[in-house]
């Protein structure tokens, strides 16, 4: 393909997924390039939006929770003819070490501590690779391997522009 006849993004979006595959690699290389860089664009222009949006309207979703008697959640108010919904969402932490005192101090109790936490057990992949293989071994019934999301990045070699 030559710069002239060069598929455009818009124009991708048109085609069968068989055609795409198609494509020579230079050609699929530079679309993958040209995506990317738009969608970069693209998040660093909502993040400037955002910017510029919680500039100008932060205090007003702060006093409507204010008058709705709330903290978090979902803030209506009106610009204009433009309605403004503002969603502020909780989110919590809890301290790790001091909940485990917690579950402890209630299963002293006698008390049953998964009415009361959920626990999550993890083990990381890279501490489990280091054991000695008598301890992988009495592990390996809890282990379940699947892959991630496969992606490709294609890049054109310099000398080949």
């Amino acid at each position: 393909m030559t710069l002239l006849n060069q598929l455009t993004l818009d124009a991708v979006m048109r085609l069968p997924i068989g055609d795409l595959v198609d494509l020579p690699a230079e050609e699929l290389a530079r679309l993958q390039t040209e995506a990317d860089d738009n969608l970069r664009r693209a998040k660093a222009l909502v993040a400037w939006l955002d910017s510029a949006l919680l500039m100008k309207y932060a205090e007003r979703a702060k006093a409507a929770r204010a008058d709705a008697e709330k903290d978090f959640g979902t803030a209506r108010f009106t610009d204009g003819d433009v309605t403004i919904v503002s969603e502020l969402p909780k989110r919590v932490d809890w301290d790790q070490h001091e909940l485990g005192a917690l579950v402890e101090r209630i299963k002293s109790e006698g008390d049953d501590p998964r009415e009361y936490v959920e626990v999550s057990l993890k083990v990381s992949e890279r501490k489990y690779n280091s054991w000695p293989l008598h301890i992988r071994k009495l592990f390996e019934p809890a282990r379940t391997v699947r892959p991630g999301a496969q992606s490709f990045r294609l890049i054109l070699d310099k000398e080949g522009m």
